[in-house]
Protein backbone atom coordinates (compact mmCIF):
# COMPACT_ATOMS: atom_id res chain seq x y z
CA UNK A 1 0.00 0.00 0.00
CA UNK A 2 1.17 3.93 -0.89
CA UNK A 3 1.57 6.31 2.39
CA UNK A 4 -1.80 7.60 2.47
CA UNK A 5 -2.89 10.79 4.14
CA UNK A 6 -3.74 9.92 8.28
CA UNK A 7 -7.31 9.30 8.36
CA UNK A 8 -9.45 11.65 10.10
CA UNK A 9 -10.47 9.31 12.85
CA UNK A 10 -6.73 8.59 13.44
CA UNK A 11 -6.47 11.93 13.76
CA UNK A 12 -9.38 12.08 16.50
CA UNK A 13 -8.36 9.33 18.35
CA UNK A 14 -4.70 10.90 19.03
CA UNK A 15 -6.09 14.26 19.53
CA UNK A 16 -8.83 12.83 22.54
CA UNK A 17 -5.53 10.59 23.91
CA UNK A 18 -3.47 13.71 24.45
CA UNK A 19 -6.38 15.88 25.75
CA UNK A 20 -7.45 13.00 28.12
CA UNK A 21 -3.10 12.99 29.00
CA UNK A 22 -3.36 16.68 29.84
CA UNK A 23 -5.90 16.14 32.34
CA UNK A 24 -3.74 13.76 34.21
CA UNK A 25 -0.32 15.75 33.54
CA UNK A 26 -2.23 18.53 35.38
CA UNK A 27 -3.37 15.70 38.38
CA UNK A 28 0.16 14.74 38.49
CA UNK A 29 1.36 18.16 38.64
CA UNK A 30 -0.74 19.37 41.13
CA UNK A 31 0.26 16.22 43.56
CA UNK A 32 3.86 16.32 42.93
CA UNK A 33 3.97 20.07 43.95
CA UNK A 34 1.93 19.45 47.21
CA UNK A 35 4.08 16.20 48.00
CA UNK A 36 7.16 18.49 47.14
CA UNK A 37 6.09 20.81 49.65
CA UNK A 38 4.43 19.15 52.37
CA UNK A 39 5.08 17.39 55.34
CA UNK A 40 6.22 13.89 53.02
CA UNK A 41 8.74 15.91 51.25
CA UNK A 42 11.67 13.29 52.79
CA UNK A 43 9.56 10.91 51.19
CA UNK A 44 9.33 12.19 47.95
CA UNK A 45 13.43 12.53 47.85
CA UNK A 46 14.02 9.31 49.05
CA UNK A 47 11.71 7.37 46.54
CA UNK A 48 12.49 9.97 43.16
CA UNK A 49 16.37 10.53 43.95
CA UNK A 50 17.99 8.81 46.82
CA UNK A 51 16.49 5.27 46.11
CA UNK A 52 19.04 3.23 43.80
CA UNK A 53 18.15 0.32 41.57
CA UNK A 54 20.16 -1.10 39.04
CA UNK A 55 22.89 -3.90 38.15
CA UNK A 56 26.79 -4.15 38.08
CA UNK A 57 28.41 -5.92 34.96
CA UNK A 58 32.13 -6.08 34.43
CA UNK A 59 33.02 -2.23 33.63
CA UNK A 60 29.14 -1.98 32.76
CA UNK A 61 27.81 0.45 35.69
CA UNK A 62 23.70 0.44 35.19
CA UNK A 63 22.95 1.74 38.88
CA UNK A 64 20.87 4.93 39.38
CA UNK A 65 17.90 6.40 41.51
CA UNK A 66 14.18 6.00 40.14
CA UNK A 67 14.61 9.95 39.01
CA UNK A 68 17.59 8.82 36.50
CA UNK A 69 15.85 5.88 35.49
CA UNK A 70 12.41 7.60 34.54
CA UNK A 71 14.52 10.24 32.16
CA UNK A 72 17.31 7.68 30.87
CA UNK A 73 14.59 5.31 30.32
CA UNK A 74 11.47 5.52 30.41
CA UNK A 75 11.49 9.01 28.53
CA UNK A 76 13.49 7.03 25.96
CA UNK A 77 9.96 5.21 25.35
CA UNK A 78 8.53 8.49 24.86
CA UNK A 79 11.09 9.77 22.27
CA UNK A 80 11.16 6.75 20.60
CA UNK A 81 7.14 7.56 20.36
CA UNK A 82 7.63 10.88 19.82
CA UNK A 83 10.16 9.72 16.52
CA UNK A 84 7.11 7.02 15.40
CA UNK A 85 5.14 10.29 15.18
CA UNK A 86 7.71 12.06 13.41
CA UNK A 87 8.26 9.57 11.03
CA UNK A 88 4.62 9.32 10.25
CA UNK A 89 3.86 12.46 9.93
CA UNK A 90 6.78 13.15 7.26
CA UNK A 91 5.49 9.69 5.27
CA UNK A 92 1.54 10.12 5.38
CA UNK A 93 0.44 13.15 7.53
CA UNK A 94 0.44 16.50 7.81
CA UNK A 95 4.26 16.87 6.83
CA UNK A 96 4.93 15.14 4.08
CA UNK A 97 4.47 17.92 1.40
CA UNK A 98 6.20 20.98 1.12
CA UNK A 99 2.83 22.74 0.65
CA UNK A 100 1.52 20.90 4.06
CA UNK A 101 4.60 21.46 6.68
CA UNK A 102 5.58 24.89 5.31
CA UNK A 103 2.99 26.58 7.87
CA UNK A 104 4.01 23.79 10.79
CA UNK A 105 7.54 23.95 10.24
CA UNK A 106 7.97 27.47 9.68
CA UNK A 107 5.66 27.66 12.77
CA UNK A 108 8.09 25.85 14.97
CA UNK A 109 11.30 27.10 13.82
CA UNK A 110 10.28 30.78 14.96
CA UNK A 111 8.66 29.22 18.13
CA UNK A 112 12.36 27.61 19.06
CA UNK A 113 14.56 30.83 17.89
CA UNK A 114 12.84 33.70 19.31
CA UNK A 115 12.22 31.98 22.68
CA UNK A 116 15.87 30.88 22.68
CA UNK A 117 17.02 34.71 21.89
CA UNK A 118 14.52 35.89 24.32
CA UNK A 119 15.96 33.87 27.09
CA UNK A 120 19.23 34.47 25.94
CA UNK A 121 18.48 38.25 26.11
CA UNK A 122 17.19 38.31 29.95
CA UNK A 123 20.13 36.49 31.15
CA UNK A 124 22.91 38.03 29.35
CA UNK A 125 24.68 39.65 32.08
CA UNK A 126 24.71 36.57 34.26
CA UNK A 127 27.02 33.86 31.69
CA UNK A 128 26.29 30.94 34.35
CA UNK A 129 22.82 30.98 33.37
CA UNK A 130 23.34 31.08 29.74
CA UNK A 131 23.09 27.00 29.02
CA UNK A 132 19.46 27.49 29.77
CA UNK A 133 18.81 28.76 26.37
CA UNK A 134 17.15 25.61 25.34
CA UNK A 135 14.70 25.57 28.23
CA UNK A 136 12.03 27.79 26.60
CA UNK A 137 12.11 26.29 23.01
CA UNK A 138 9.62 23.15 23.51
CA UNK A 139 5.85 22.72 23.58
CA UNK A 140 3.82 20.18 25.52
CA UNK A 141 1.69 18.79 22.92
CA UNK A 142 -0.16 17.07 25.82
CA UNK A 143 -1.24 20.15 27.84
CA UNK A 144 -1.69 22.26 24.65
CA UNK A 145 -3.94 19.99 23.25
CA UNK A 146 -6.07 19.29 26.09
CA UNK A 147 -6.71 22.92 27.10
CA UNK A 148 -8.02 23.49 23.37
CA UNK A 149 -10.39 20.36 23.54
CA UNK A 150 -11.98 22.03 26.48
CA UNK A 151 -13.97 24.42 23.77
CA UNK A 152 -15.41 21.51 22.39
CA UNK A 153 -16.80 21.53 18.89
CA UNK A 154 -16.09 25.08 18.52
CA UNK A 155 -12.50 24.36 18.04
CA UNK A 156 -11.96 23.65 14.05
CA UNK A 157 -10.20 20.24 13.74
CA UNK A 158 -7.50 22.16 10.89
CA UNK A 159 -6.11 24.36 14.17
CA UNK A 160 -5.98 21.29 16.34
CA UNK A 161 -3.87 19.53 13.49
CA UNK A 162 -2.04 22.36 12.64
CA UNK A 163 -1.06 23.03 16.61
CA UNK A 164 -0.12 19.02 16.72
CA UNK A 165 2.00 19.44 13.46
CA UNK A 166 4.30 22.50 14.96
CA UNK A 167 3.98 20.86 18.61
CA UNK A 168 6.31 17.59 16.41
CA UNK A 169 8.33 19.78 14.57
CA UNK A 170 8.95 21.46 17.79
CA UNK A 171 9.65 18.05 19.16
CA UNK A 172 12.35 17.21 16.49
CA UNK A 173 13.90 20.26 17.04
CA UNK A 174 14.46 19.76 20.79
CA UNK A 175 16.03 16.50 20.03
CA UNK A 176 18.53 18.08 17.87
CA UNK A 177 19.05 20.55 20.39
CA UNK A 178 19.91 18.05 23.26
CA UNK A 179 22.07 16.22 21.06
CA UNK A 180 24.16 18.73 19.73
CA UNK A 181 24.06 20.95 22.72
CA UNK A 182 23.69 19.07 26.12
CA UNK A 183 25.89 16.82 25.65
CA UNK A 184 28.95 16.88 27.73
CA UNK A 185 31.54 14.23 27.06
CA UNK A 186 31.38 11.64 24.46
CA UNK A 187 32.71 8.37 24.26
CA UNK A 188 33.35 7.34 20.77
CA UNK A 189 33.94 4.06 21.01
CA UNK A 190 29.95 3.45 22.51
CA UNK A 191 28.97 5.79 19.32
CA UNK A 192 30.39 3.36 16.65
CA UNK A 193 29.05 0.52 18.53
CA UNK A 194 25.72 2.43 19.05
CA UNK A 195 26.19 3.34 15.22
CA UNK A 196 26.75 -0.35 13.83
CA UNK A 197 23.58 -1.54 15.78
CA UNK A 198 21.97 1.08 14.14
CA UNK A 199 23.24 0.03 11.02
CA UNK A 200 21.86 -3.79 11.71
CA UNK A 201 18.49 -2.33 12.02
CA UNK A 202 18.60 -0.10 8.66
CA UNK A 203 19.80 -3.31 7.00
CA UNK A 204 16.68 -5.22 8.47
CA UNK A 205 14.10 -2.88 7.38
CA UNK A 206 15.41 -2.69 4.14
CA UNK A 207 16.06 -6.74 4.22
CA UNK A 208 11.91 -7.11 4.89
CA UNK A 209 12.32 -8.06 8.69
CA UNK A 210 9.29 -6.55 10.22
CA UNK A 211 9.23 -8.51 13.45
CA UNK A 212 9.11 -6.02 16.03
CA UNK A 213 10.79 -7.81 18.88
CA UNK A 214 14.10 -8.28 16.62
CA UNK A 215 14.12 -3.99 16.66
CA UNK A 216 13.15 -4.35 20.35
CA UNK A 217 16.01 -6.42 21.54
CA UNK A 218 18.75 -4.82 18.92
CA UNK A 219 17.61 -1.04 19.23
CA UNK A 220 16.81 -1.67 22.85
CA UNK A 221 19.75 -3.83 23.99
CA UNK A 222 22.36 -2.43 21.56
CA UNK A 223 21.78 1.07 20.50
CA UNK A 224 20.22 2.53 23.69
CA UNK A 225 22.96 0.71 26.10
CA UNK A 226 25.92 1.76 23.94
CA UNK A 227 24.12 5.90 24.17
CA UNK A 228 23.59 5.12 27.88
CA UNK A 229 27.72 4.31 28.09
CA UNK A 230 28.55 6.63 25.44
CA UNK A 231 27.71 10.66 27.51
CA UNK A 232 25.05 11.16 24.40
CA UNK A 233 21.93 11.50 26.72
CA UNK A 234 20.12 8.00 25.48
CA UNK A 235 17.00 9.32 24.88
CA UNK A 236 18.21 10.48 21.43
CA UNK A 237 18.15 6.79 20.93
CA UNK A 238 14.18 6.22 21.15
CA UNK A 239 14.19 8.32 18.33
CA UNK A 240 17.12 6.73 15.96
CA UNK A 241 15.65 3.23 16.78
CA UNK A 242 11.77 5.17 15.27
CA UNK A 243 13.48 5.94 12.56
CA UNK A 244 14.55 2.61 11.45
CA UNK A 245 11.40 0.77 12.10
CA UNK A 246 9.27 -0.06 8.76
CA UNK A 247 7.02 1.49 7.48
CA UNK A 248 5.54 -0.22 4.01
CA UNK A 249 3.01 -2.87 4.08
CA UNK A 250 3.52 -6.09 3.04
CA UNK A 251 1.00 -6.42 0.74
CA UNK A 252 -0.89 -3.65 -1.66
CA UNK A 253 -4.09 -2.57 -1.19
CA UNK A 254 -5.67 -4.69 -3.92
CA UNK A 255 -4.33 -7.83 -2.81
CA UNK A 256 -5.68 -7.37 1.00
CA UNK A 257 -9.24 -6.51 -0.65
CA UNK A 258 -9.11 -10.02 -2.94
CA UNK A 259 -7.75 -12.20 -0.35
CA UNK A 260 -10.35 -10.64 2.64
CA UNK A 261 -13.07 -11.69 0.44
CA UNK A 262 -11.88 -15.04 -0.75
CA UNK A 263 -11.49 -15.56 3.04
CA UNK A 264 -14.71 -14.43 4.11
CA UNK A 265 -16.65 -15.90 0.78
CA UNK A 266 -14.94 -19.61 2.50
CA UNK A 267 -15.71 -18.96 5.56
CA UNK A 268 -19.72 -18.17 4.77
CA UNK A 269 -19.64 -21.75 2.96
CA UNK A 270 -18.56 -23.58 5.65
CA UNK A 271 -21.95 -25.14 7.42
CA UNK A 272 -22.66 -23.76 10.86
CA UNK A 273 -21.89 -26.01 14.04
CA UNK A 274 -24.83 -27.35 16.42
CA UNK A 275 -22.25 -25.45 19.74
CA UNK A 276 -20.59 -22.16 19.93
CA UNK A 277 -17.56 -23.66 18.53
CA UNK A 278 -16.27 -23.05 15.21
CA UNK A 279 -14.70 -25.52 12.39
CA UNK A 280 -11.27 -26.83 12.03
CA UNK A 281 -11.42 -24.95 8.80
CA UNK A 282 -12.97 -22.10 10.18
CA UNK A 283 -10.03 -21.58 12.77
CA UNK A 284 -7.52 -22.19 9.69
CA UNK A 285 -9.48 -19.34 7.69
CA UNK A 286 -9.53 -16.53 10.86
CA UNK A 287 -5.70 -17.44 11.59
CA UNK A 288 -4.88 -16.76 7.75
CA UNK A 289 -7.24 -13.90 7.93
CA UNK A 290 -4.73 -12.28 11.35
CA UNK A 291 -1.81 -13.19 8.80
CA UNK A 292 -3.28 -11.28 6.07
CA UNK A 293 -4.02 -8.14 8.65
CA UNK A 294 -0.51 -8.17 9.85
CA UNK A 295 0.67 -8.02 6.24
CA UNK A 296 -1.24 -5.04 5.46
CA UNK A 297 -0.36 -3.01 8.55
CA UNK A 298 2.69 -1.44 8.99
CA UNK A 299 5.07 -1.98 11.93
CA UNK A 300 5.60 1.66 12.55
CA UNK A 301 1.79 1.80 13.36
CA UNK A 302 0.84 -0.81 15.08
CA UNK A 303 3.76 -0.04 17.30
CA UNK A 304 2.73 3.78 17.55
CA UNK A 305 -0.76 2.82 18.22
CA UNK A 306 0.38 0.46 21.05
CA UNK A 307 2.67 2.85 22.74
CA UNK A 308 1.08 6.25 22.86
CA UNK A 309 -1.61 5.16 25.51
CA UNK A 310 1.48 3.68 27.62
CA UNK A 311 3.45 6.97 27.22
CA UNK A 312 0.58 9.22 27.82
CA UNK A 313 -1.41 7.58 30.66
CA UNK A 314 1.64 6.15 32.18
CA UNK A 315 4.95 7.50 31.04
CA UNK A 316 4.16 11.43 30.78
CA UNK A 317 1.99 11.49 34.06
CA UNK A 318 5.36 9.37 36.17
CA UNK A 319 7.83 11.97 34.13
CA UNK A 320 5.81 14.66 35.80
CA UNK A 321 5.35 13.24 39.85
CA UNK A 322 8.69 12.86 39.58
CA UNK A 323 10.02 16.09 37.86
CA UNK A 324 7.70 18.57 39.30
CA UNK A 325 8.13 18.78 42.70
CA UNK A 326 9.68 21.73 43.08
CA UNK A 327 10.57 22.33 47.01
CA UNK A 328 10.26 26.27 47.73
CA UNK A 329 12.45 26.52 50.27
CA UNK A 330 13.05 29.73 50.10
CA UNK A 331 11.05 33.01 48.86
CA UNK A 332 8.80 32.13 45.84
CA UNK A 333 8.95 35.73 44.88
CA UNK A 334 12.64 35.47 44.55
CA UNK A 335 12.79 32.47 42.57
CA UNK A 336 9.93 34.11 40.09
CA UNK A 337 11.97 37.23 39.97
CA UNK A 338 15.33 35.15 39.47
CA UNK A 339 16.92 36.14 35.63
CA UNK A 340 16.39 31.57 34.62
CA UNK A 341 12.96 32.14 35.69
CA UNK A 342 11.96 35.50 33.93
CA UNK A 343 13.97 34.38 30.88
CA UNK A 344 12.03 30.78 30.72
CA UNK A 345 8.87 33.19 31.44
CA UNK A 346 10.25 36.12 28.43
CA UNK A 347 11.14 32.94 25.98
CA UNK A 348 7.89 30.51 26.08
CA UNK A 349 4.88 33.43 26.98
CA UNK A 350 6.21 36.11 24.80
CA UNK A 351 8.84 34.25 22.66
CA UNK A 352 6.78 31.33 21.49
CA UNK A 353 3.73 34.03 20.67
CA UNK A 354 5.68 36.41 18.65
CA UNK A 355 8.10 33.21 17.06
CA UNK A 356 5.05 31.42 16.02
CA UNK A 357 2.81 34.68 14.82
CA UNK A 358 5.81 36.06 12.74
CA UNK A 359 7.04 33.11 10.90
CA UNK A 360 3.87 31.94 10.36
CA UNK A 361 2.86 35.19 8.73
CA UNK A 362 6.02 35.42 6.52
CA UNK A 363 5.48 31.79 4.74
CA UNK A 364 1.66 32.47 4.16
CA UNK A 365 2.84 36.19 2.83
CA UNK A 366 5.07 34.86 0.72
CA UNK A 367 2.78 31.80 -0.57
CA UNK A 368 4.98 29.11 0.79
CA UNK A 369 1.64 27.71 2.47
CA UNK A 370 -1.67 28.93 2.97
CA UNK A 371 -3.90 29.06 6.48
CA UNK A 372 -5.72 26.14 6.99
CA UNK A 373 -9.27 26.11 5.89
CA UNK A 374 -11.91 27.35 8.45
CA UNK A 375 -8.66 28.65 10.46
CA UNK A 376 -8.38 32.67 11.58
CA UNK A 377 -5.19 34.84 12.20
CA UNK A 378 -6.73 35.46 15.71
CA UNK A 379 -6.95 31.70 16.39
CA UNK A 380 -3.22 31.20 15.26
CA UNK A 381 -2.34 33.74 17.93
CA UNK A 382 -4.15 31.81 20.27
CA UNK A 383 -2.74 28.16 19.30
CA UNK A 384 0.41 29.91 19.41
CA UNK A 385 0.23 31.01 23.41
CA UNK A 386 -0.94 27.14 23.81
CA UNK A 387 2.52 26.53 22.48
CA UNK A 388 4.26 28.26 25.03
CA UNK A 389 3.23 25.61 27.52
CA UNK A 390 6.54 23.48 27.93
CA UNK A 391 5.96 21.89 30.80
CA UNK A 392 7.18 17.95 30.25
CA UNK A 393 9.49 18.66 27.54
CA UNK A 394 11.01 22.29 28.99
CA UNK A 395 11.23 20.34 32.08
CA UNK A 396 13.58 17.64 30.82
CA UNK A 397 15.85 19.80 28.72
CA UNK A 398 16.09 22.01 32.47
CA UNK A 399 17.76 18.84 33.97
CA UNK A 400 20.17 18.59 31.58
CA UNK A 401 20.69 22.85 31.49
CA UNK A 402 21.94 22.65 34.69
CA UNK A 403 24.01 21.18 37.08
CA UNK A 404 22.99 23.23 40.40
CA UNK A 405 20.17 21.75 41.88
CA UNK A 406 19.11 25.50 42.62
CA UNK A 407 19.46 26.29 39.38
CA UNK A 408 17.14 23.37 38.24
CA UNK A 409 14.21 23.94 40.69
CA UNK A 410 14.40 28.07 39.86
CA UNK A 411 13.91 26.92 36.08
CA UNK A 412 10.69 24.39 37.43
CA UNK A 413 9.58 27.64 38.85
CA UNK A 414 10.13 29.59 35.52
CA UNK A 415 8.59 26.65 33.33
CA UNK A 416 5.37 26.48 35.65
CA UNK A 417 5.02 29.56 35.82
CA UNK A 418 4.89 30.37 32.20
CA UNK A 419 2.75 27.19 30.98
CA UNK A 420 0.20 28.58 33.40
CA UNK A 421 0.35 31.73 32.41
CA UNK A 422 0.56 30.96 28.24
CA UNK A 423 -2.63 28.45 28.69
CA UNK A 424 -4.59 31.38 30.69
CA UNK A 425 -3.40 33.70 27.74
CA UNK A 426 -4.39 31.45 24.84
CA UNK A 427 -7.55 30.05 26.31
CA UNK A 428 -8.33 33.87 26.82
CA UNK A 429 -8.14 34.68 23.11
CA UNK A 430 -9.29 31.17 21.40
CA UNK A 431 -12.10 31.83 23.83
CA UNK A 432 -12.72 35.29 22.29
CA UNK A 433 -11.78 34.26 18.28
CA UNK A 434 -13.64 30.87 18.29
CA UNK A 435 -17.53 30.88 16.81
CA UNK A 436 -19.82 30.68 19.32
CA UNK A 437 -21.31 27.76 19.42
CA UNK A 438 -22.23 23.87 21.21
CA UNK A 439 -19.41 22.53 23.04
Amino acid sequence: MKNKPIPYFAITRFINEQTIGGIILIIATIIALYWSNSYFYESYQNLWHNYKIGFVWGDMNMVGSLHHWINDGLMALFFFTVGLEIKREIMGGELNSVKKASLPIAAAVGGMIIPAVMYSIVVFNYPEYISGWGIPMATDIAFALGLMAMFGKRVNINLKIFLTALAIADDLGAVLVIAFFYTDTIVYAEIISAIIFLGVLVIANFAGVRRTVFYAIVGFGGVWVAFMLSGVHATIAGVLIAFTIPARTKIDEDSFMNKLSGFIAAFKKEPSTQNNLLSKKQVHIISEIEKLNDQAHTPLQKLEHALHPVVIYFILPIFALSNAGVHISGSIIDMFLHPISLGIIAGLLLGKFIGISIFSHIVVKFKFATLPEGVTWKQIYGAAFLAGIGFTMSMFISDLAFVSEEFKEIAKVGIIAASALSAIVGMLLLGMSLPKGEK
